[in-house]
């Protein structure tokens, strides 16, 4: 154990000093940074800010299914899924017939499933945009029932106060 001259925690980093009024005036700290646009590295790899979906091409996988802007995703994805469970028993008879020539089936399984992936991703801002739909719709419907609830209240209240007033009235 540490004598008298070890501190129990690191000391903070030096830029602590440009929040030392923050409590006081909450506009003295400086402003965050901008945000990174474009691209950068992080970790010897080069990202992009940009929310694009590469394509299969420019990642070096072959497409299975065709190309366009008017691909029916659940056609593409079931026959994706029947070559998927065809590949996958010949990759038993072939595990079991010769062993040896297994390496061809897997890449064959690998292929269909990254472009199963990569059908599914391309449905991502769909399911983004129908979540962000239901969720608004709730909060409409829950805002509708607390106005209503509101409104019954309210009209509770006035049937009580109208019920003392008759009363204090009638005394």
């Amino acid at each position: 154990m540490a004598t008298g001259t070890a501190a129990s925690y690191p000391p903070p980093p030096p830029y602590y000093r440009l929040y030392s009024d923050y409590l006081t005036d909450p506009d003295s700290a400086p402003p965050p940074p901008p945000p990174v646009e474009g691209s950068y590295p992080l970790y010897g790899a080069t990202y992009t800010t940009e929310a694009v979906l590469p394509s299969l091409e420019d990642q070096g996988v072959r497409q299975l299914y065709p190309k366009g802007p008017n691909i029916d995703f659940k056609k593409e994805l079931m026959s994706l899924n029947r070559d998927l469970q065809l590949h996958i028993l010949e990759l038993a008879d072939v595990l079991i017939e010769r062993p040896s020539q297994y390496a061809r089936r897997v890449e064959d399984i690998s292929l269909i499933l990254r472009n199963m992936h990569h059908l599914l991703n391309s449905l991502r801002p769909h399911q983004a945009r129908a979540t962000l739909i239901h969720i608004l719709e709730s909060q409409i419907q829950r805002r509708k029932q607390a106005v209503e609830d509101i409104k019954r209240r309210r009209e509770e209240a006035q049937k009580l106060l109208k019920e003392s007033i008759q009363i204090l009235d009638s005394q």
